[in-house]
């Protein structure tokens, strides 16, 4: 399985708080609150360790197939710049983290080893969604075709038959990604 998000650096700034009274409290748990205040960044920890989370999320309502708000159940360890994990139910994914400065794109996997193609990318239009799709899409042969299933997880399908591949899409401001691993 994988999950993967991206954080617009530039939104998050306008749009989050992330200072206000009781916000790294109801997201964070202590440990991951000492390590975002002692950072010589403090705003871009607490965007690592949310893309991380949302990540690994996506993984874990694969497997378990029913939504919940609680990402304080979900523990960040960052290994170095660019890896981690996270546990939730002693349950680990590990986390391959991208930071640029402009956004920030996490990508969860259940196994740390595991084979994966990820890409984040400029959105161009108004209709993130579909972009990110299309995105998608363009690593695969024309029939292939996006479904979400009722609570919300996308697959691919072609001629009516399920492919063996987890993805994942993410978008938030001005970019968007996607993550396939197969599931062979």
């Amino acid at each position: 399985m994988i999950g993967n998000d991206i954080v617009d650096l530039q939104l998050a700034k306008k749009q989050s708080n992330w200072q206000r009274p009781g916000f790294l409290d109801k997201q964070y748990s202590k440990k991951e609150q000492q390590e975002i205040l002692s950072s010589e960044s403090p705003f871009l920890k607490v965007w690592v360790f949310w893309s991380m989370k949302e990540a690994a999320y996506k993984c874990y309502l694969k497997e378990h197939k029913k939504r919940f708000f609680a990402p304080k159940k979900f523990q960040c360890t960052t290994i170095s710049s660019d890896q981690g994990f996270v546990n939730i139910a002693g349950k680990k994914y590990f986390i391959k983290i991208d930071i640029t400065k402009k956004y920030i794109h996490s990508v969860a996997t259940e196994r740390k080893h595991l084979s994966f193609k990820s890409k984040s990318f400029f959105l161009e239009g108004k209709n993130e969604s579909k972009e990110v799709k299309f995105n998608l899409l363009d690593q695969f042969s024309d029939t292939v075709k996006v479904y979400k299933d009722p609570i919300g997880i996308p697959f691919l399908k072609e001629n009516n038959r399920k492919l063996p591949f987890s993805i994942s899409t993410s978008h938030h401001g001005k970019f968007g990604s996607f993550a396939i691993s197969s599931l062979l």
